[in-house]
């Protein structure tokens, strides 16, 4: 018999993003205790403090600058993974970014596809926080140096060859924990699940998509 959940919410945030609810088939990463199935990939604050998602993917596209890391984990009332950079940013920079980071109170923190194996070592020398590393192939040599290099947790980002690379990494490294892009569509999170990801980082809507629906609600009405 399937046990009873009960549900409490308030009228004002009665509205609100949640993620799709197959997402609740994978397994979870624990980090710090806390166990993480959802993610949302988002920088927006409206957004953060109005979505279900078990933790904030919190990455830009842009150099990484604690401002913006402290703005969101200030708004944050869960737990945040900081883009620290990998791209043009490396090497005691970006690793000086995550000390800053784990300072101000992430639970994580991810580096790009192009991020070099010494700025990895140089970075697991200075923190205490998993350090997640974006992968866009199962190319078994590379990722055998990254997770000797001291990378924690896999994040793989292959849009539609996603679950396929799950799949393969997953066939060489049982308990590599492994983060996943599943895309808005149920179908793909739960492929992408069955693979072998742990966790799924979800793409909300954005705060024009959302508005845009409610503007729409709002004309009809009056």
């Amino acid at each position: 018999m399937k046990q009873y959940i009960p549900n409490i919410t308030g009228n004002l945030r009665s509205y609100m993003i949640k993620v799709p609810e197959v997402i609740r088939e994978a397994s979870g990463v624990v980090v710090f205790g806390r166990k993480i199935k959802s993610l949302a990939f988002t920088t927006d604050i409206s957004i953060i403090e109005n979505i279900n998602a078990d933790a904030i993917w919190a990455v830009y596209p842009f150099t990484p600058q604690p401002t913006i890391n402290h703005a969101i984990m200030t708004s944050s009332d869960v737990p945040v993974f900081c883009g620290v950079g990998g791209g043009v940013t490396s090497g005691q920079r970006s690793s000086n970014l995550a000390l800053h980071a784990e300072f101000q109170g992430a639970i994580g923190v991810v580096l790009n596809a192009p991020t070099p194996n010494d700025t990895v070592k140089l970075m697991k020398e200075l923190i205490d926080i998993p350090v997640t590393v974006t992968v866009v192939s199962s190319n078994l040599k590379k990722l055998e140096e990254r997770l000797a290099a001291g990378v924690d947790i896999l994040n793989v980002a292959a849009g539609k060859d996603t679950a396929k690379i799950v799949a393969e990494i997953r066939k060489h490294f049982e308990q590599v924990p492994i983060f996943a892009t599943g895309g808005a569509d149920e179908e793909n999170i739960k492929r992408t699940i069955d693979a072998g990801a742990n966790a799924i980082i979800y793409n909300p809507p954005s705060t024009l998509e959302i508005f845009r629906s409610r503007m729409e609600i709002y004309r009809r009405e009056y």
